[in-house]
Order: C-alpha cells, then structure tokens, then sequence
C-alpha cells in the first residue's frame, strides 16, 4: 500500500538521488513503443503498476470484457506489474527514455508524480476529463484530496479512496472483555490484556515501514491538531521537537512491549495482512483498501462478519479529534500527457462512469468515482466504512505525504527499528528531520 499507499503503501528503496541522476542522462534518449512520451499515437493501453495491488488490474481487466469493451477493442488494455519497491526507478528511468505507458502507477511519494508533472509527463486530468464531460464522476472528497497531495491539481484517478483506522476481531475483543478503546491510554491497556492472554495484539509489516510511521503520524494528529505535518513542512516545527518526539516514543512503547509480535522487522505486508485475517493478531492498523482482504472469504480465516473498524484513539489533551481521518487515494495512478489521445480518451471516460461500481460489486473495495448502480455492500463492516467516509467532516494526510522522495524512503527503512528498539525515538525523528533538511 501511503496513501499507497494504500493505499496500498509499501516500502521505498533510496533511490531518489540516482534515479534523479538517471533521469538527467536519459532525459534525450528516445523510447518506444507509444508510451507516455512518445508522439506516436499508442497501439494499446498500456498500465504499469505494483505486484502487491492486485485490484485495479483485475477491476480494469473485467471492465476491458464488460463495460469497457469497446474502449478496449480499439485500445487494448496490457497490463505489466513490478514490485512496489521498485517503482520508483522505473518511473525514472522509464521518463528518461520517454517511454512511460498510457496510464501508470505515479510514484511512491507525491514528490515523485510531481516531478514528472513539471516535466510534461502527466496529463493534466481536470481538464481532459473535464472536456470529455466526465470529471463530475469524481467524488469531491476524492478531488479535494488528491489536489492537498499534489499541489492543488489533479494529477491522479482515484482508484481507490481510503480513511485509515484500526480494523480488530470483535470476537477476541469480546472474549477478552474489551470495549473499543476511545483514547490511547485505553487502546494500550486493551493490548496489555490481550498480551497476557498470549494473544498478539497488533499485526504491522516492519519490511514496508509505513504501516509503523503512520502510527506515529496519527498519534500526532491526535496530540498536536491536523496542522502537525503541515507545521513540519512549513518550517514551523521540526521532528526533533519534543511533543513530536514524544508520538515516536509512545509507538516505540508498544514494539518494547512486543505487542507487534516477533521479527515485525522482516513481516512484509501480506504477512502482517495475513496475521490479521487468520486471527493470529487482533488489531490491524491499516486503510479501508484493506476492505477487499477482509471481504474475501478465501483470505479471511476470521470472518467479515467478526471484523471492524475503529479511528484512531484520542489523546489526553490532545488538539486533534478523532473524526479527523488519515485519507488517501492509494497509489497515485494517472495519465501520460502525450498519450493522451480519443482512444485514451475513451478509456478514461468509461473508467470514470463504470470503475466504482464495478470495485465495489467485486471486490468490495472503495473508489472515489461515484457509483452508479445500485451495489449492496458486501458485509457490515464495509457499510460502516462507507458511512464514516460519507459523515467524515475533515480528514488528514499521513507521515510522509509532504516529504521528498528521500526523506520518506528514509522514514520507512527506519520505521522497524524504532518497535524493534534498535533505534530510539528521539534518533529516528532525528533521521528523518535532517533528511527533510537535505532536501
């Protein structure tokens, strides 16, 4: 998954300084087959994106045979995948040879999706769905996140638009007389209780990072206001300030405890999915992606009708609230500039009239185009969700979302160390503030 990462947001490989280097060689050479850059007209749609996000593809797959099918006949959808840790330096190295595809998965920080904006890669979506009369299929949540991301402008399609919380088993939590915790001070006494029933209390993949950082950027929220990041950015406040130090300290707590298990450090994210799903940990901080694991019978060994969802707790004197929700759109995932052509066109339209449906019907999955039929969600806990969303009032960005490419891969290859206690809190908000400081 940072959105991500979402959505589905995973780990980042520090890649930001050569790949840039790369981009700077590569930027006259010359590429092929009809992608992003090339003026050619392209002979299929092309769609690049990461192996661990498996639900857009088979989405666009059933529309390219359904409703799409049109749209696909005259433009045919090729569909390559590379893992998500590796994306950003085929981005770059693919831009260096003016050689993107038709549509693919815009980098694992912003920062990266808006460098390829300056360069003239990426289409400017609000215009051309705006032209082809389908830009009102966006919902507006979606819109106004996406352009908080990026600058005030639409640079990517909502394939998914995600809240993030705390998904947990209701049968342990009832089993263990556990009420749903609405501070954090109840929230680590749930998992104290659980940790002494031999019962792990929280599943996170330390390989990824982010879902590590995100605790500690929420825990922010909560404490300081939804301005906390922002703060950061602007050069108001550094990391390295105490009550910043401070969220760091309490998540390290919890990995001191062992409340994230053994070996977090080398759980990926399907594993840490998997621990959740199988009952093997009780709470999962994650995004409403999520939604699709849990709605798959297959995967979900504890039952849909067992799982829920939760905000994040409120802090003791905290400025923050917490109907103020982590948002996101996933992965960014948008147009090439040049490619963008009727055929294309034809695509983006049908995709803006028919992909939400069609996510939610098959794959109980969330989107932030509108949906247009009428879809029974496919359990309770995804109906809860959809309400949160749709009563949410203001949401949040996440740990990273303002940072530069490099300062978010620094985050997340040092998230583990921070539970597991090879990194101390005050060092790792230190890392991480003279990386934003290198930028």
């Amino acid at each position: 998954m940072s959105l991500r990462m979402p959505r589905v947001r995973r780990a980042r490989l520090s890649l930001f300084t050569a790949g840039t280097a790369s981009l700077a060689l590569l930027a006259t050479a010359c590429g092929g087959g009809g992608g992003a850059g090339s003026s050619a007209a392209p002979k299929e749609f092309s769609y690049l994106s990461v192996t661990e996000n498996t639900t857009v593809k088979t989405a666009l797959t059933t529309l390219s045979k359904g409703a799409c099918k049109s749209a696909n006949d005259a433009l045919p959808l090729k569909v390559e995948t590379v893992p998500q840790a590796s994306l950003d330096q085929k981005l770059q190295l693919l831009a260096g040879q003016d050689a993107l595809p038709v549509q693919f998965a815009a980098g694992n920080a912003p920062a990266l999706t808006q460098q390829l904006a300056k360069s003239g890669k990426v289409a400017d979506l609000e215009k051309e769905l705006k032209a082809l009369g389908v830009l009102d299929q966006l919902e507006p949540a979606a819109v106004s996140t996406i352009k908080a991301l990026y600058g005030g402008k639409v640079e990517v399609l909502p394939y998914e638009y995600n809240i993030e919380g705390i998904f947990y088993n209701k049968k342990l939590f009832q089993e263990n007389g556990i009420a749903v915790p609405g501070t954090w001070d109840e929230l680590v006494a749930g998992a104290a209780k659980l940790d002494a029933k031999n019962i792990q209390p929280f599943s996170a993949s330390g390989q990824q990072g982010w879902p590590i950082t995100r605790l500690v950027s929420t825990y922010l929220y909560r404490s300081l206001g939804p301005d906390a990041l922002q703060k950061v950015a602007d050069g108001k406040a550094k990391l390295t300030d105490p009550e910043y130090v401070k969220a760091a300290e309490e998540v390290a707590a919890l990995g001191e405890k062992g409340y994230f298990g053994k070996g977090v450090g080398s759980i990926d994210y399907d594993t840490a999915m998997n621990q959740f799903l199988n009952g093997k940990a009780a709470m999962f901080y994650m995004g409403s992606w999520a939604l699709a694991n849990v709605s798959d019978a297959k995967q979900n060994k504890v039952g849909a009708e067992n799982v829920g969802f939760m905000p994040f707790p409120a802090v003791a004197g905290g400025k923050g609230s917490i109907d103020q929700y982590p948002s996101n759109v996933g992965l960014g995932i948008t147009l090439g500039a040049k490619s963008f052509d009727k055929k294309t066109g034809a695509w983006a339209s049908c995709i803006a009239d028919n992909y939400g449906s069609t996510a939610l019907e098959d794959h109980g999955s969330i989107s932030g185009f509108k949906v247009n039929t009428e879809v029974k969600d496919a359990n309770e806990v995804t109906t809860q969700v959809r309400d949160t969303i749709s009563t949410s009032k203001q949401n949040v960005l996440w740990f990273e979302a303002l940072f530069s490419t490099k300062a978010t891969t620094v985050s997340q290859t040092n998230a583990a160390g921070l539970v597991a206690g090879s990194m101390k809190p005050e060092q790792f908000m230190q890392t991480v503030q003279d990386a934003l400081a290198a930028q």
